[in-house]
């Protein structure tokens, strides 16, 4: 794949911000994006980011998480945590998971992050979510878009933040228990993973609810 322009990318983050400028255009100041990363894996936590980023700061190459390199990936978080107005970043473990199952834990973290904004001083009048209908916050409007990730700023930035945290709280638990190839797979089903469970069993961060009898 080709590496855009310097001129592309602009027009890239404008393309991106149509969303944000819809609602700032409208009177509002304070517009959030957030996501998640984690819900399909069969261990480890899922983990949720909001963001709120600087209108008059353009953060070049935003897109959905999964379509950029880990060294890309890598270089946005940091230049994400940098120049965002606010990020908050929240994570539900395992067996949280297992008791209240993988959307009501994604909803807990995504509403943690709004609180999270909200103790920092930064309500958000407009959350830009990634089609999910969340509930239970007192945001006045909240808008689920369909790949939110590649069609908002604001909801890539929030998908880098979490799935860079989540990438890196796996590689630390592939030392805590090794074998198991945490660092390489995240802890998704990858063929390799099954055949460790199998060899090893399930260690303590293994999401019992998504894991039948193993073979």
């Amino acid at each position: 794949m080709a590496r855009l322009t310097q001129e592309q990318l602009i027009e890239k983050y404008e393309n991106l911000s149509k969303y944000e400028n819809q609602y700032l255009s409208e009177g509002n100041t304070v517009i959030a994006g957030i996501d998640e990363a984690g819900r399909g894996p069969l261990a480890g936590p899922v983990v949720a980011a909001a963001c709120i980023l600087d209108p008059n700061t353009k953060i070049l190459g935003l897109d959905d998480s999964k379509k950029l390199s880990a060294k890309k990936r890598d270089a946005l978080f940091d230049e994400i945590k940098e120049k965002a107005l606010c990020y908050e970043i929240c994570r539900i473990e395992a067996d949280v998971i297992d008791d209240i199952n993988i959307l009501e834990a994604t909803k807990t973290a995504m509403r943690n992050c709004v609180k999270g904004l909200e103790a920092k001083g930064y309500k958000p009048q407009v959350l830009l979510i990634d089609a999910v209908k969340l509930e239970g916050t007192d945001v006045p409007v909240i808008v689920p878009i369909i790949k939110g990730d590649a069609n908002s700023n604001s909801i890539a930035a929030a998908s880098i933040l979490a799935k860079v945290t989540r990438d890196r709280i796996m590689a630390e638990y592939d030392k805590v228990y090794p074998g198991y190839g945490f660092a390489g797979h995240k802890g998704y089903g990858t063929a390799a993973h099954y055949k460790a469970i199998r060899e090893l069993g399930m260690c303590p961060i293994h999401r019992r609810s998504f894991l039948k009898v193993i073979h």
